[in-house]
C-alpha cells in the first residue's frame, strides 16, 4: 500500500530524520509501518497531525499525547531510548523544517484531511503572565506544579512526602524509596551537624520532610518557607500530628522576603530572623532563574551564622535546554532553570561561601524516579480520579523522560556542602568526613 496514509507519513518523517523510523507508526485506519520489535506510536485521529503541524517537535508530540490523540503501544521508555540513542550517534538528525518542508507538510496534511484550525492547548499546560521571576509570577509558577493536589502527591510519594532524589544505600529486597528518603534526610542532617537546640532554615521546604525529620530526630527548632499554599496547609497538619508546632514554623514566603536582624537584637517575628545555625535548600534553586541566582545565594549567606553550614541539593544540566525542554517548561516546571554544576558552584563561591564537598547523586535519581513511576502505574485509576486522564498522562511522560535523562547523563543532581567562614577564615569543619 505505497500510497496509504501511514506510508505517506512515514516517508515524510524519514526524510526529515535522515533515516528509517526508530519506532513503529500506526494511523487511525489501522495500518502500521516500522520495526516490529519496537514500541508503536499510534495517531488515533487527524487532530494528532494538527498538533504536530502547528507545534512541530517535542511540544506538538507532548500536546498530542496529553490530549489522548496520540498514544504509544509498548514500552514508552524504550521508545525514547531508541530515538535518543540514534540521535546521539548521528544515525538520525534533529528534524528542522525549512520552507520546502513546510510546503510539503501542508500539502500532505491537505491530502489526508488534517488541515484545520490549531487545537486549543490542553488545560494542563501552564499559562503564566507578567515579567519573568517577579514575586507574583514565581508564586504562579510554583502553584502550577506543587498545588496540583496534596492527595495526588500523598499517593505518589512515600510517607515522608520527600519530593527530591533519595539516597539509595542498599540493594537488598524490601529496601524502598521511603527508606532511601530517610537515608537522604539523615545524610543532610549529618552534613549540617545538627544538634539539639540548633536553628535550621529550610528554603523551599516542600511538604516538610526535612523540617519534621530534623526536629524529631535531631532536636532542632526550624523555619521552613514555601510559595505553595497546598504545601503550607499540609505541613501545618503534619506539625500538629507530630506535636511539633512549638518547634517548627512554616511560612508562605519568597526567599527574597527573608530578613535578618543582628544577633541578640530586637526581632519582629515573621519578618526578621536572627541568623540560623544551618540552612538547607533541597531542589529549590532550579526555580530561582539565572539572573536571580546571585540574590538567592547571597540571601542564604546572609541568613547563616559564621561557621554555619549550607546543604544545597540541586539538579544540573548542560547548555542545551536549561529549562528542561518544551514539555517540562510548559507542563511541569515553567520558568525553571538548570545549569552545569560548575556554574552553580561559581555562584555559591561568589556569595562568600567556602565549598567543602560536592556529592554527585545522579544514579540515585534514576532509582527514585523509577520508584515514583512504578507507583503511578500501579495506581493509575486512582491517579486519573485525582488529576484526570490528561494529568496522569503528563506525569507518565514526565517520569519516563526524567528517569532516562538522569540515566543517560543529560541531567544530574548534586549535594553541595558549603560553610560560611568565621573570623580569620575558620570553617568549624572536622578534618575528616562524618557522614556516608
Amino acid at each position: 500500500m505505497p500510497n496509504s496514509t501511514v506510508n505517506r507519513l512515514a516517508s515524510f518523517a524519514e526524510r526529515l530524520l535522515g533515516g528509517p523510523l526508530p519506532v513503529g507508526l500506526r494511523t487511525w485506519d489501522g495500518a502500521r509501518v516500522g520495526p516490529q520489535d519496537a514500541p508503536t506510536v499510534v495517531l488515533k485521529n487527524r487532530r494528532a497531525l494538527r498538533w504536530l503541524l502547528y507545534s512541530p517537535g517535542e511540544l506538538g508530540l507532548a500536546r498530542a499525547y496529553v490530549s489522548g490523540d496520540l498514544d504509544v503501544e509498548g514500552d514508552l521508555a524504550d521508545g525514547f531510548r531508541r530515538i535518543w540513542s540514534l540521535t546521539r550517534s548521528g544515525e538520525l538528525k534533529v528534524a528542522k523544517m525549512g520552507p520546502r518542508d513546510w510546503a510539503e507538510a501542508l500539502r500532505l496534511a491537505g491530502k489526508l484531511g488534517a488541515l484545520g484550525l490549531p487545537p486549543k492547548p490542553p488545560k494542563e499546560e501552564a499559562r503564566l503572565s507578567g515579567r519573568l521571576h517577579t514575586l507574583l509570577r514565581d508564586k504562579s509558577a510554583i502553584a502550577h506544579h506543587y498545588d496540583l493536589s496534596n492527595a495526588f502527591y500523598q499517593l505518589l510519594l512515600d510517607e515522608s512526602m520527600a519530593y527530591s532524589s533519595g539516597y539509595w544505600t542498599s540493594d537488598e529486597a524490601g529496601y524502598d524509596v521511603g527508606q532511601s528518603q530517610w537515608d537522604k534526610l539523615e545524610m543532610i542532617c549529618r552534613k549540617l551537624d545538627l544538634k539539639p537546640g540548633m536553628r535550621l532554615l529550610d528554603v523551599g521546604c516542600g511538604w516538610g520532610s526535612l523540617l519534621v525529620h530534623a526536629a524529631k530526630h535531631h532536636g532542632v527548632t526550624a523555619v521552613g518557607v514555601t510559595l505553595s499554599a497546598e504545601q503550607l496547609q499540609h505541613i501545618r497538619g503534619r506539625l500538629a500530628q507530630h506535636d511539633l508546632e512549638d518547634r517548627v514554623e512554616v511560612r508562605r514566603q519568597d526567599y527574597r522576603e527573608l530578613r535578618t536582624c543582628a544577633l541578640g537584637g530586637e526581632k519582629n517575628l515573621g519578618t526578621t530572623d536572627e541568623p540560623f545555625d544551618a540552612i538547607a535548600s533541597i531542589e529549590m534553586g532550579e526555580h530561582v532563574g539565572e539572573d536571580n541566582y546571585p540574590t538567592y545565594t547571597k540571601t542564604l549567606f546572609r541568613m547563616l551564622k559564621p561557621t554555619g553550614r549550607l546543604v544545597l541539593q540541586q539538579m544540573s544540566r548542560g547548555a542545551v535546554a536549561p529549562g528542561g525542554g518544551a514539555f517540562i517548561e510548559r507542563y511541569i516546571a515553567p520558568d525553571m532553570t538548570m545549569r552545569p554544576i560548575s556554574r552553580t558552584l561559581g555562584h555559591v563561591e561568589s556569595a562568600g561561601f567556602e565549598i567543602r564537598e560536592v556529592h554527585a547523586m545522579r544514579e540515585h535519581y534514576v532509582y527514585t524516579v523509577r520508584a515514583w513511576l512504578d507507583t503511578l502505574e500501579k495506581n493509575w485509576d486512582d491517579v486519573v480520579a485525582l488529576i484526570g486522564e490528561a494529568g496522569a498522562r503528563v506525569w507518565r511522560l514526565y517520569l519516563v523522560g526524567g528517569a532516562l535523562a538522569f540515566e543517560e547523563n543529560r541531567m544530574g543532581v548534586d549535594q553541595i556542602l558549603a560553610v560560611k567562614p568565621g573570623e580569620n577564615g575558620i570553617s568549624g569543619m572536622p578534618d575528616t568526613r562524618q557522614w556516608p
